[in-house]
């Protein structure tokens, strides 16, 4: 059982050794520490992965904490100062795999529900928790089917905060207000394999897809906007060849991805590429994976309130941002919800000897109580 200490809390969550898409009684853990509060748990399990929707109330607004109680493998576990799944407190500091990634925001946000309830036991509306398993891996089995789920049965979220670690240098000083689409091309040039000493007899794959590569790298797509940087695009894999120096690869493959703004469309990406591979009369094959639109929350209560919120506890205001990957929160926005991410410092995140400052978790679970009040009360 959970207790209601957010640093005891973190370090039970961080004690699990959930890599994605285990779980390992992270949610069973948050549905006990929930029940005791009103809230009526729903695990959702799909395939792999498992899923808590979790409500307490049934009017609306709808207030949801999003997050995922997976994190990413440890790596080598020699290389830690501590135990990477051990959570160890080291000079005011909580290390750990799962600190800032985000463990210590599903601590925060649990301490600043319980606290919130007992004060507001008739709040308005309700609050829920949409938890997965699945946020580091895939992300198939996870928040996007629980949301697909939601939708079938015409429940809807109003405000979502999703616990990623958005701060720069200090808690609360960064708020991701939106996240940039992405889009992955897997591109497979053809050729003609051969000896690089019959040149005539074969047809390199190299030669012919790099003219139309360095257009790809050179195009401009967009010129973004006030809340978003233009789209960019990057090749972040290549390879071709058998390994040997004497012969002319037969295939070329090119993996790529689109980071693009609310100025552009996938669709509009996929045609721009594939008229620019066509214009150089590549023979190809190409593989789309759309990893989600972007999403952008401009205005609104859910915004007002968290700037609030954290300008109350830190002192001073919070810079918006749609900088940095991708988030859960990709799935939520399109079903009309206003989504923002507020988290802990994300300067160790991923990394070897990951942690977040413990004082920080407090100013969290402060900022979290705060939205809830401006909100809810």
């Amino acid at each position: 059982m959970l207790n209601d200490n957010v640093i005891d809390i973190a370090k039970n969550l961080m004690n699990r050794r959930s890599v994605t898409p285990e779980d390992e009684g992270c949610q069973e853990a948050m549905k006990d520490f929930l029940g005791t509060l009103g809230f009526n748990n729903e695990t959702m399990v799909f395939d792999d992965t498992t899923n808590l929707w979790s409500r307490r109330g049934t009017e609306g607004p709808v207030f949801c904490f999003a997050g995922h109680t997976d994190v990413v493998p440890s790596g080598p576990e020699s290389a830690w100062k501590t135990p990477p799944f051990t959570a160890t407190e080291v000079d005011g500091y909580l290390h750990g795999r799962g600190a800032a990634d985000m463990k210590g925001s599903l601590a925060a946000m649990l301490v600043a529900t319980r606290k919130f309830v007992a004060d507001y036991p008739d709040h308005k509306g309700s609050i829920a928790y949409l938890i997965t398993s699945d946020e580091e891996g895939p992300f198939i089995n996870g928040t996007t089917r629980v949301i697909d789920t939601l939708e079938a049965r015409n429940e809807k979220i109003t405000w979502c905060v999703v616990g990623e670690p958005s701060s720069t240098d200090e808690v609360g000083d960064i708020v991701k207000n939106g996240r940039r689409g992405s889009l992955t091309g897997d591109l497979t040039v053809k050729g003609i394999q051969g000896h690089v000493a019959y040149p005539h007899l074969a047809k390199n794959p190299v030669h012919c897809a790099t003219p139309a590569l360095t257009e790809l790298a050179q195009s401009h797509w967009d010129n973004g906007n006030e809340f978003f940087p233009p789209t960019s695009f990057q090749i972040s894999n290549i390879n071709g060849g058998t390994g040997a120096g004497n012969v002319i690869p037969g295939e070329l493959h090119v993996c790529f991805n689109f980071r693009f703004s609310t100025e552009v469309t996938d669709q509009e990406l996929i045609k721009r590429v594939t008229t620019i591979l066509d214009k150089h009369e590549l023979d190809y094959d190409i593989k789309w994976t759309f990893n989600g639109q972007p999403f952008l929350t401009d205005s609104g209560p859910l915004l007002t309130a968290t700037e609030k919120a954290i300008a109350d506890v830190r002192g001073t205001p919070t810079i918006l941002s749609t900088a940095g990957g991708t988030s859960d929160g990709r799935f939520i926005a399109p079903t009309g919800a206003q989504v923002i991410e507020l988290g802990p410092v994300n300067a160790t995140i991923h990394k070897i000897d990951e942690c977040v400052k413990m004082s920080d978790l407090e100013l969290l679970s402060d900022m979290y109580y705060g939205i809830l009040v401006n909100l809810l009360a």
